[in-house]
């Protein structure tokens, strides 16, 4: 027995999602699908050009956070998909926060100077200093670099650094 939602297709071979579904798996207008086919069922699959990179952003995560010895986060448009430093184990593989989300929609790069709170993952927040940039590809905000302190002031070079990971992250999909 079928417990799905049925819809038609119409001549030019289009389906229409359902809002609930969409507004459940995070589906905007404009994100790419990824179309699998497992034996008869096709299976439509949120699409992350860096969720397909996730060895080289994870291993990207970890050389800054060598150097600066602060957490870095790399998030698409829906998960952190890299991350390194004390908070790994707190946050690794989950889902971003609605502010994280319209950070990266409104293309938001700075340093946050005074210590403050950052809801990182819905209702998970840090009390802390960080800088932020998106990680742009085609036009697009496809996720965020985030390098979080919880007690050393950031300076200007954090944010600095922070734009020139997201930018080896956008080159890497050219």
């Amino acid at each position: 027995m079928s417990t799905g939602i049925i819809r038609r297709i119409d001549e030019l071979g289009r389906i229409v999602i359902p809002k609930e579904i969409r507004k459940s798996l995070r589906i905007k207008n404009g994100d790419n699908l990824e179309i699998l086919i497992d034996g008869e069922n096709i299976i439509l699959k949120k699409y992350s050009q860096i969720e397909n990179a996730i060895d080289m952003a994870q291993l990207y995560a970890e050389s800054f956070y060598n150097v600066l010895k602060y957490n870095v986060i790399i998030t698409d448009t829906d998960k952190i998909v890299a991350i390194s430093g004390s908070l790994k184990k707190k946050y690794s593989n989950l889902g971003i926060s609605e502010t994280i989300e319209k950070m990266i929609e409104r293309r938001d790069s700075f340093v946050e100077r005074k210590k403050s709170e950052i809801e990182i993952c819905p209702e998970m927040k840090e009390f802390g200093y960080y800088a932020v940039a998106p990680i742009i590809n085609n036009g697009d905000s496809i996720g965020m670099v985030i390098i979080l302190s919880l007690d050393t002031p950031m300076l200007e070079q954090e944010e600095k650094l922070a734009m020139i990971l997201a930018n080896m992250l956008s080159n890497y999909f050219i």
